[in-house]
């Protein structure tokens, strides 16, 4: 659970068990106001990793009781972690922002609050210098043509270097929204972009 910690003193020991009991109890607001008390604690003591454990354990349990903006706030302090710690863009760091990404509605602002430091983010660990990671655009890419949000898919996967995926997604694209005799115009965008 999120909520366990290693001992870092009594300061973060009685803020782990508050934060335990209002988990318990559903009191989600408490619960959010804990997580990022303790996460800015481990940040001040240069904790990182404990500090984007508790974290993204965070964010998901919010996440997954509905808490969506409480949630995307903590997603938003995961990013923050990945930044001030020199967090490698890999794989798997990838695969938490994108898991998280997903669960949060498209209506709630923070989603793109997140995105936007999260591709911030992970421009450190593009070869190709101030541009964003490809492996991130192109799993971005596959949540916005799983909600449907096409323009949304084509923009992340012109970034993603993922030419296969992107041409079934315009193939979709085309043929749920778009005229027989368009079908050169939904090329042609992805070409000029």
């Amino acid at each position: 659970m999120a909520t366990k910690h290693r001992s870092n003193g009594g300061g973060v020991d009685r803020v782990s068990k508050k934060l335990q009991a209002s988990v318990e109890r559903g009191d989600y607001y408490e619960a959010h106001q804990m997580y990022k008390t303790l996460y800015f604690r481990f940040m001040n003591q240069n904790k990182h990793a404990e500090a984007i454990e508790l974290i993204y354990s965070g964010a998901s349990l919010l996440l997954e009781h509905n808490q969506h903006v409480s949630g995307a706030d903590l997603c938003i302090l995961l990013v923050e972690a990945f930044d001030a710690s020199d967090a490698p863009v890999n794989s798997a760091n990838i695969a938490k922002v994108t898991g998280l990404y997903k669960q949060i509605p498209a209506d709630i602002p923070e989603r793109e609050h997140f995105l936007s430091a999260a591709l911030k983010w992970s421009a450190k660990g593009n070869p190709k210098k101030g541009c964003s990671h490809p492996e991130l655009h192109q799993q971005v890419a596959l949540i916005f043509w799983n909600e449907k949000s096409y323009a949304l898919s084509r923009y992340h996967f012109v970034h993603s270097m993922d030419g296969k995926q992107c041409a079934t997604m315009l193939v979709e694209f085309h043929t749920t929204q778009g005229y027989p005799s368009e079908v050169d115009m939904f090329i042609t965008q992805v070409v000029f972009q």
